[in-house]
Formats: C-alpha cells, structure tokens, sequence
C-alpha cells in the first residue's frame, strides 16, 4: 500500500522523487521520505504528514544527489510519525531502505539483532531489514548479494528498494507480495511501486515478479533471483498518457472518475459485444467453449467495492447461466479449507489486480486444482500475470481512493462474462440479444444520470449534517446498498449500513427517527412492490427517505422526501445507474464537510498488505 520511487542517473534526483512520490500518494499519506546518495554518503529526508510536509521542509534549494529513493507511507506497525517514516538506515547510515508490505518474523529478527549490538531507530518492521543487510555487508559480500541474503531471512511480503554507499549509482530492487517494476529511461533507470509515478519520463516498464531483484545503474538493469542467477524479462510499454492521471479541471479525482463513467464503461463494451450472435468474444480468457461447459460452480471472491460488484455477478450468473454461483471475502476464502475442484471456476476481482488478500485466494484457489480468471483494471498487475485468463477493465487509471469508475466497469464486465456463459448453457440468442443492445445502450443511460448531479447536491445540502444513514436494497441493489453505505463511510466519515431491504425489520427498523436519513435504491423491477411496502414502514416510524427510483415512476415519488431518478434498463444492469447517484451523494457531502475526498483518513488506494 506504500509507494516507492527511485531514480539514477545524471539528473538530480530529489525533484524527480518528490514528483514520484505525489503521483503515487493515493497508496499512503501517512508520512513521506526520501534518500539521496552524495559525495559517498547518504542524506535523508523525512517528515510526518503528507508529501506537501516533507516539501515544505526541503525548501526551494533541494539536496544534491543523482541516485536517491523515496517513500509514501501507509503505517502497518509503529505509528505514522517522522521516526517510523522511511527510509530507514542501518547502524553507520552507509545504507537506506524502503519498503512496502509486513516483515512477520520481524519481532524475532528485532530481538537477535539488539543483542548483537544493532541500534534501531523506528518501531517500524522495515528496520530490520536494513541492519540485516548490513550485516551481510560488513562481511564483505557485494551489495546485491547483501539484500539476497538479508532477504531470504525475513518472512511474509515485501517491495524494497535500497541504496548503499558502497555503489553509490546502484539501487537494488526486490518484491514478494508487493508490487514494484524498473522503468527503463535513456541512460537513466527507475524503480517504483506503479507506472504512474514514473510515466511522465518513460513507458517501458518490467513488472517484477516474486522472488525477483533488480540491480539498476543509470545505464543498464538486470533481473536476479534470490540466488542472484540472472534472468530475462520482457519489457511491457504502458499505454495511458499523463494526462489520465491528471485532475483535468476538477476539484477531486473522485469527481473526475464519477464523470468518466460513460466513457470508461464504453471503453470496457468495446468490441466484446455480438449483437447478431447474441453473445460476447472475451479473448483473454483463454478457456474454451467446451471447458467452460465443464464448470460447475463459480466463486467469486473479492474485497470491499470488488466484493460488491462480485455479489451483482453472483445474482447475474445464478439467474442467466444457471450456474450455482458463491462469493467469498478474500481474506476469508484464503485461510479456510474451502472445496473447490477442477470444475470449479473462481473469479478474483480487483481493480488494482494487487490486492494480497485476493491474490492468495486465487493461488490457494489453483494450488486445489481450480482454473482462475481475473478481472482487473491494471495492466501487467500480477493477478492479471498469475490466472488462467480474464477480462481486462480497461477503466483507465483510478486514482482516487473511493473506487467508483472501477465498480461500473466490474459490472459491465461481469455482465458480459455471464452473457457468455449463458449463452453456452440455457441462454436464448433473443434474450442474449436483448442484454447486449442494453449493455451498449449503458454508456448513454449513465450520461443522462450523471446530468442530474445538481440535484444530487442539493440534496447532499439536507444529509450533510446526519450521524448515521441506512441504504436499503433488494435483489440486484441490495449490493448497491453496500456500495452507497460503503462510500459515506469512507470519504464522509458518516457511520452508514446497507441492508435488504426486508431486513429492516429484523433490527435496523429500530434506528429509525426522524434524524435518520434512509436512503432506498427502488427502481421498477421485480422486487418493486416489495421495497415501496418497505418505504411505506419507514414512513409510518417518521423516517426521512431519500429514494433512487426509475424515470416516470410515482408510487414511490408521493413516499420519498427526495427522489433521483434513473433511466429503465433490464434488472441485472440497474445498479450501474442506481449506484452513480449514491456516489454523488457521498461525494457532495463530504465535500461540504470538509473532507480529504481523494486521500480519506487511514485508508490507501491499493490494499496490498494482509
């Protein structure tokens, strides 16, 4: 979840590593650090706080240095101040680290260390890891050999970067669990968690694997293993320009993402849709037909937004398909004993495709012999790298925090995913024709809502000042609820829960005044008439209710305090319409609230620690 930037070569490194660092702050902002290697020694620099600290106290004149690493931190152990910030040095300050992920041994490496005189500084895991290394080095090994052999006695999950005076040109890179890749310049090298941060100076990128390190200088990079045996890599060419990682204009990468929506679910339809056919073409599964018929049951597993677009799939692939379908918590589904075959499909959904939870459900998935699928936005992520096959998003780069452009692009592409599995099954090509004119219908209906944010504003202006706000759904909304609770929660601090909507009764109905905003998803579908008897009780206990309906509707119009009204579409594809007022919801509230919208309080983008 913490970014990591490095750069060599005959440039000044400190202004490039800063720019690195903003551009990866939405993966942690907790405090921020960088290291410069200068006339044989090593400068640090850390602050807590946001990027915008560590700057400030740089000043105008930056430190000299042209091979320097930097670091945005997401604290995990010790807590987010300037002690705990990285990098992190050894005993002499010959050497700084950087790192992303969890040292779980590292209690124990802590003790043994101390005993043999290491001096620690931080209360971070991190350090170990550096007084590792130095020991290694004190006994005369070569820098890269040092970091293997500090590596290979540390468990759990790590990106590193380190620099040592000892080759004051050199980073050395490493990764298991965490994402990292050496971008390749012209007669300079980076290293870095993600594209983003180093897109502005190049596109050639070589993603790491696990158990993989690079040795990178200004002029050349090569891959090791853990044993230091070289190996060949391919290089991968970034397709998405600076300008997609830019605000354009807007107040919040939020809002600019919620606005992408027509074009990045167009961008997901593209070419994958066969009207004639009645069906879709998902080249990227590599599974045939005939393989596909001999699944049996799927899994769906995912976490928090991706969880939720996983339960819309599990709703569409048990009613199209007709195919026995289940949705796990990652992070659940990993530690248990779950049974699953050769005839089992498991589906793991991840905008990022770095989320460690749902990366270790798949492995433990097709270690039980199950075939894979991803469905992830980014290119070369190692979920995408790691399955059988999948369904690329193609949602551009979601930089904001809250996911919302991710979430209608996971729909849209599960809905194409099931529209190809039923049509394989007991799927008709008329009703397979009449979802792929809906599904391409989508990008326009979700123009038409979005044109209504105004109205979405204004009522924002009436719930900004609410401590708590049910979200009731059912059927294919009920995970809409989730998702609208879920935003509230994370960029308003409101406290929100999403319910069936029949559930109310069960509990929730007890919460029920007239301070209690209830927000019901109730467009006219098949459960309609169930949810406007659950506004009518609402009503009846003086509840205020703020309803996402379908245009033209006026049963639940005379109910609802306040009303958005979204276009008709077939039932399994409402909640890409009904979702995108609710996202505007949270978004103008905690706006007015004064919210962080793009960088909330304790969370980071990319969750890739357990």
């Amino acid at each position: 979840m913490c970014g990591i930037v490095g750069y060599t070569g005959p440039r000044q490194a400190a202004a490039l590593l800063l720019e690195g660092l903003k551009r990866l702050e939405y993966r942690g902002y907790d405090s921020a650090g960088l290291a410069l290697v200068h006339d044989g020694r090593i400068e640090v620099h850390k602050a807590a706080g946001k990027i915008s600290v560590l700057e400030q106290e740089l000043g105008t004149t930056l430190p000299p240095g042209h091979t320097g690493i930097a670091h945005t931190r997401w604290a995990t152990h010790g807590a987010p101040n300037t002690a705990n910030a990285h990098p992190h040095t050894d005993c002499g300050g010959t050497l700084a680290l950087i790192h992303n992920g969890i040292i779980e041994n590292a209690a124990v490496l802590h003790t043994a260390l101390a005993q043999r005189g290491h001096v620690f500084r931080s209360e971070t895991d991190t350090e170990v890891l550096a007084h590792l290394i130095e020991e290694v080095l004190a006994k005369g090994g070569a820098f890269v050999e040092a970091v293997a052999g500090g590596l290979n006695q540390v468990e759990g999950t790590y990106g590193i970067a380190v620099v040592s005076t000892r080759e004051p040109d050199t980073i050395v890179a490493a990764r298991k669990g965490s994402p990292l890749l050496v971008a390749i310049g012209s007669g300079e090298n980076f290293v870095a968690s993600d594209a983003s941060a180093v897109l502005a100076h190049t596109r050639s990128v070589v993603y790491l694997d696990d158990g993989e390190i690079a040795v990178v200088r200004p002029g050349e990079y090569r891959i090791l293993d853990l044993g230091t045996v070289e190996k060949e890599k391919a290089v991968t060419r970034v397709d998405w320009d600076l300008a997609t990682i830019e605000r354009g204009g807007h107040a919040h990468f939020m809002l600019k993402e919620i606005l992408e929506q027509p074009e990045s679910l167009r961008n997901t339809l593209r070419g994958r849709l066969l009207e004639e056919e009645g069906t879709a073409r998902l080249g990227g599964l590599n599974v045939t037909d005939e393989q596909l018929l001999q699944v049996n049951r799927i899994v769906f597993t995912a976490c928090g937004t991706s969880w939720h677009a996983a339960l819309i799939g599990e709703y569409m692939m048990e009613e199209l398909a007709r195919i026995p379908s289940e949705v796990e918590y990652a992070s659940e589904f990993r530690y248990r004993n779950p049974i699953v075959d050769d005839r089992t499909l498991v589906v793991g959904i991840s905008q990022s495709g770095e989320t460690a939870d749902t990366l270790a459900a798949l492995r433990e998935a097709k270690r039980r012999g199950a075939r894979t699928l991803g469905l992830v936005n980014v290119v070369g992520s190692t979920i995408a790298r790691e399955v059988d096959g999948g369904i690329y998003l193609h949602a551009g780069p979601e930089i904001g925090v809250a996911s919302t452009k991710a979430f209608t692009s996971q729909i849209a592409a599960l809905a194409v995913l099931t529209l190809k599995m039923g049509r394989l099954r007991a799927l008709s090509i008329l009703q397979g024709r009449e979802v792929v004119r809906a599904l391409a219908k989508l990008p326009d209906l979700v123009e038409r809502v979005l044109a209504k944010a105004p109205e979405v504003e204004r009522i924002a202006e009436r719930m900004m000042r609410a401590g708590n706000v049910l979200y009731l759904g059912r059927g294919y909304n009920f995970p809409v609820a989730l998702e609208g609770a879920l935003k509230l929660k994370e960029i308003s601090y409101i406290h929100a829960e999403g319910y069936p909507a029949a559930e109310m009764k069960h509990g929730p109905i007890a919460l029920i005044d007239d301070l209690m905003p209830v927000v019901f998803i109730a467009p006219k579908d098949a459960v309609y008439q169930k949810v406007v008897s659950n506004i009518e009780e609402v009503k009846a206990r003086g509840g205020r209710v703020m309803a996402v309906v379908t245009e033209g509707d006026s049963g639940v119009a005379r109910l609802a305090d306040h009303k958005i009204a979204v276009p008709e579409t077939l039932d399994l594809l409402t909640p890409v319409l009904t979702v995108l007022p609710l996202q505007l919801l949270a978004y103008y509230i905690a706006v007015r609230r004064g919210c962080n919208v793009d960088q909330p309080r304790n969370l980071a983008k990319s969750v890739t620690v357990e």
